[in-house]
């Protein structure tokens, strides 16, 4: 195959067509994506040595991830309300200006407890920026573009992570603490540009406008009182229910992996700090080759088969990491590598379900209940997941391995789209 022949194979993959017919907010919020995903990957595998190299216990970070989630359950609240009134897009920017903005720059300069907890604070901000940024991703998108539009938005998280070595190559030489600073500030700096992007090339949403002009005299109290009527059909809705559960597990493990992984394999594994930047990038590089080479060959199988096989494989990860004996670098490395098929087969198509199982009328409002629902759900497990790590550091690791199984039963009881399309019509009439 000559180069030419290479270029017009890459030109008509589902993928590439996919962004080339979805123009607008999905292809400059995708292409923007790595202004919040590098900074990110670069900091993530060593936030959590941050707070530990300045004195900050197992105990005190759990205890600091739980007291954000409950913050959080409040912005997510009223996240749906905000993003009504004032449109996705506004909502958006003030999300990114505070939520990462602002609270990056808290965390440039934190050195103790207080000062993490005020960061972790305004970084609930970005709970409100969530509800409208999904709101303003899909909402004129055509529904059966929404598991490509996920797996672009992942995709354009992954790429970012090949910086990650940047933060590992600094750190050997200048130390955890001064790196982290610095790249706290870079990220400070990134969304404020990402805000500004977003404000001139991205356009209110169709549903957004109605939204605006239909709540323009509304209180907010009013509105807020209409959730009376709107959080029992979101509670009646079997498949909902069924798709929070799921979220709510996987929100659990994640967080359970992002704090507690970088100090299980280097405090109970020895394995040096400077390595702990090249897990996320064969992470990345995993799912990256999933999603652009397998993905859209899985567009016939059913959502619930793959979704069950990706839980699968997170199990066996956790079951993995805990009898990983001390300096083993290939059971790492395998870990990583299953648990990167596993979160290409679950989070694109657990994101894409949900979405077809919502009333697009009330899909700010519905999503900002469904993202407090699982935040309160998994806020106790912050201080949970600490206080096992304290007890010994595989436990955190046991109680992701048990809390997998439930997920396993649940997605084995999930509805396929097409019969959730059924149902979600039935719903709006």
């Amino acid at each position: 195959m000559n180069t030419a022949q290479k270029l017009e194979t890459i030109r008509k993959h589902p993928l590439i067509q996919l962004l080339k017919n979805n123009k607008g907010n999905p292809r400059t919020l995708i292409f923007m994506e790595p202004l919040w995903g590098i900074p990110f990957n670069l900091i993530a595998p060593f936030a959590t040595l941050y707070m530990y190299t300045q004195g900050i216990t197992d105990v005190q970070i759990g205890l600091i991830l739980s007291v954000s989630m409950f913050v959080q359950v409040l912005f997510s609240f009223f996240g749906g309300i905000i993003t009504d009134k004032q449109g996705r897009k506004f909502t958006a920017i003030m999300g990114d200006f505070f939520g990462w903005g602002v609270a990056c720059l808290v965390w440039a300069v934190s050195g103790n407890f207080w000062l993490f907890l005020i960061a972790v604070l305004f970084n609930s901000f970005e709970q409100i920026n969530q509800t409208a940024w999904y709101c303003l991703l899909i909402e004129d998108a055509d529904s059966k573009d929404l598991l490509g539009i996920y797996t672009w938005v992942n995709i354009g998280g992954l790429v970012a992570i090949f910086f990650a070595p940047i933060s590992g190559l600094l750190i050997s030489s200048f130390t955890v603490v001064p790196v982290v600073r610095v790249l706290y500030l870079i990220f400070a700096v990134n969304m404020m540009i990402k805000a500004f992007i977003t404000y001139h090339h991205c356009e209110e949403t169709r549903q957004g406008k109605i939204r605006i002009a239909e709540t323009k005299d509304t209180p907010v109290l009013h509105m807020l009182y209409e959730y009376k009527d709107l959080i029992p059909k979101v509670l009646m809705n079997k498949e909902i229910m069924k798709i929070l559960s799921v979220s709510v597990i996987l929100h659990i493990t994640n967080l359970v992996s992002t704090n507690f992984f970088s100090l299980y394999v280097t405090q109970r594994l020895g394995i040096a700090d400077r390595y702990l930047a090249f897990f996320p990038i064969l992470n990345a590089a995993v799912m990256l080759i999933f999603m652009i080479g397998i993905q859209h060959r899985l567009e016939f199988v059913k959502f619930r088969i793959p979704m069950w096989v990706g839980l699968v494989l997170y199990a066996a990860c956790s079951i993995l990491l805990i009898l990983a004996p001390f300096g083993s670098m290939p059971c790492i490395i395998i870990y990583v590598f299953l648990a990167a098929v596993a979160s290409a087969l679950v989070v694109p198509r657990k994101d894409a379900l949900l979405q077809l199982n919502i009333n697009p009328r009330e899909r700010a409002r519905i999503n900002a209940l469904i993202m407090s629902f699982t935040i309160a759900f998994a806020s106790p497990f912050g201080y949970l997941a600490g206080w096992l790590s304290s007890v010994d550091r595989r436990l955190p690791f046991v109680f992701t391995f048990t809390v997998y199984l439930a997920a396993i039963i649940i997605v084995g009881r999930i509805r396929d789209p097409e019969f959730a399309k059924e149902y979600r019509e039935i719903e709006e009439t």
